[in-house]
């Protein structure tokens, strides 16, 4: 999992009040704790977050306001190099680099009829809704489709609307496709 995927699912969490620790990445990502404290530390160290450990809410938080900043790639650099938005030139913006943000993740609520069915997409499940029902992130919608579709578990998608009829496309193609 692409290091700043985890830095960007972070920094989601702690602008929505939701005092993320290491721990917390860690689960998220399947990775060690070392290396989610490691992602933590790459956030204040190299980004620049102001971050603070909260006691109380056992998690971090922003001292003042801070974006993510902008990363920059061309098509012939696979290395990008990461800047800060306030401080660049507008300038630079131009044609002759290809500019991308990291991508927030996408969300979808679903239910399952039993816990072991959990345990198969839990490296999509972020927190249990209500009983039976669960909230899910990813970043590639049709990788989680395949989840769904491979998992050997009883799912149904509530929403978004527009992954649901995503979802029952592939399906109905896939049952086209293999009928005699």
């Amino acid at each position: 999992m692409n290091v700043n995927i985890r830095i960007q699912w972070f920094h989601t969490k702690i602008t929505e009040l939701g005092y993320p620790n290491a721990m917390r990445l860690a689960e998220r990502f399947q990775i060690s704790h070392r290396q989610a404290q490691r992602d933590v530390d790459h956030l204040a160290k190299v980004l620049g977050a102001p971050l603070i450990y909260s006691k109380e809410h056992k998690g971090y938080y922003y001292a003042e306001p801070y974006t993510l900043p902008v990363v920059f790639a061309t098509d012939n650099d696979p290395l990008a190099t990461v800047r800060d938005p306030a401080a660049d030139d507008p300038r630079l913006y131009g044609a002759e680099s290809g500019i991308f943000q990291m991508q927030l993740p996408y969300s979808a609520t679903i239910e399952l009829c039993s816990k072991l069915s959990a345990l198969e997409l839990n490296s999509y499940i972020v927190k249990k809704v209500k009983d039976r029902t669960y909230l899910c992130e990813f970043h590639h919608a049709e990788k989680f489709l395949t989840a769904l579709l491979v998992a050997d578990a009883d799912v149904k998608l509530l929403e978004p609307e527009w992954l649901r009829e995503r979802l029952l496309a592939a399906a109905r193609r896939v049952l086209k496709n293999n009928e005699e």
